[in-house]
This record gives structure tokens, sequence and C-alpha cells, in this order.
């Protein structure tokens, strides 16, 4: 068993561009890249993983969302938060990323309104197809 606290594994975690059908907790993902240096998530692609919270997922550059599930809500608007400042504090960073069929778990959203607007739209047209979080 890996101990998820091992310095050498959060740098290993930090160095990966790939991640398959694993379970993804988010908070420690991030503490690993803040622990190396680095303010955001960058550069990884994930496919069919479940990305667990808590947390609030900020997208600030090339962030994609394809076929994914991102949650279990009566109303999709619930799971996305609008910044109020010019800064966002205590959210997760994610830039240049792609998730692929990935399961979203406690995991509210927020970004620019371009995007807030983008996954909207996306959510609410799976919620009208197959049912919210389907």
């Amino acid at each position: 068993m890996t101990d998820i606290h091992d310095e050498a594994f959060g740098r290993a975690m930090v160095a990966r561009t790939e991640f398959t059908k694993e379970a993804v907790w988010l908070p420690m993902l991030s503490v690993y890249h803040l622990n190396a240096g680095q303010t955001v998530i960058t550069g990884k692609t994930f496919t069919d993983c479940v990305i667990e919270g808590p947390a609030v997922m900020v997208a600030l550059n090339d962030v994609a969302l394809d076929g994914c599930n991102m949650g279990v809500t009566s109303n999709p608007m619930n799971l996305m938060f609008k910044p109020l400042g010019d800064m966002i504090i205590g959210a997760v960073g994610v830039a240049n990323c792609r998730f692929i069929r990935c399961r979203f778990v406690q995991v509210g959203f927020t970004g620019p309104e371009t995007f807030l607007n983008e996954l909207a739209e996306s959510m609410n047209a799976s919620a009208g197809e197959n049912g919210v979080g389907a």
C-alpha cells in the first residue's frame, strides 16, 4: 500500500499526465501540486476516472469536460459557483486538462463566465435527455 503522504509518491503524481480508470482525490492532488511549487493542476488527461471532492474546481484555461457525469443534484445549477471578485481563493485550479467520461463526486465548478455558461448548457441538456447526473 502506498502512503499518500509519501513525498516520492506526491512527486510522481504531479509528474503524471495520464490518469485512467482510477479514483482521483482532487484536494490531495492539489496539495501535491502546491508542495511541488505549482499552484495549478495543469496538462493532464483523466479518462474514465472518479474525481472526488469535497472541492470546488476552477477551470482557468482550456479545460474540456467530455461526456462526464458532473454529479447528482435536483438542479444542475447547484453545482456551479459564480466568482464575485477578481480572484478565486480556496478552489482547486485546473488548466489545460481533459476530463473524458469521468464521474465527479462532491465537486462544484467555477471559472470564467464562458466556461460556466457552456457547463450550464451541457448539464441542462444532459438533464433533459436522461436525468441529472446520468
